[in-house]
């Protein structure tokens, strides 16, 4: 079976007040975030000449964006072949939302598990994602 999910893209979570969780999370866990968040950066295992990012990035609690989920928080998970993916989750009676989006960075679609929860799945550019770093503020 081909690879599905491949590590953990991103953890993104819903704040009151997201400048004051970034202040903290700066303050006492050192993750720095920018514009978009923070990132950090990875090593492929099998290729350690590649790199990989993770991103974190706290929201506004009222966003849109984690809809049709009611929860405050939204895992992206990396993927291969996202469109193949895609529709052999289709396949399986699992709900896609919405339409395939697809940037210089990489691809993205949406998911919802059986839980509720809204899920990201990305099928990476890394070599596009590096040169948005300046926006994200990477840490680590």
């Amino acid at each position: 079976m081909k690879k599905r999910v491949t590590g953990i893209g991103g953890i993104f979570f819903k704040s009151e007040d997201p400048q004051a969780s970034k202040d903290w999370y700066q303050k006492h866990l050192g993750i720095d975030s920018g514009k978009y968040g923070g990132t950090f950066e990875w090593r492929h295992a099998e290729v350690p000449d590649k790199k990989g990012f993770t991103a974190w990035s706290v929201f506004d609690q009222n966003t849109e964006y984690t809809n049709p989920s009611e929860k405050d928080f939204m895992i992206n998970y990396r993927v291969e072949n996202l469109e193949e993916l895609l529709e052999t989750l289709k396949e399986e009676g699992v709900q896609v939302i919405g339409k395939m989006e697809v940037f210089e960075y990489g691809k993205f679609g949406w998911i919802m598990d059986p839980n509720g929860i809204k899920i990201e799945l990305w099928e990476p550019n890394d070599t596009e994602y590096d040169k948005i770093k300046g926006e994200t503020n990477m840490s680590s």
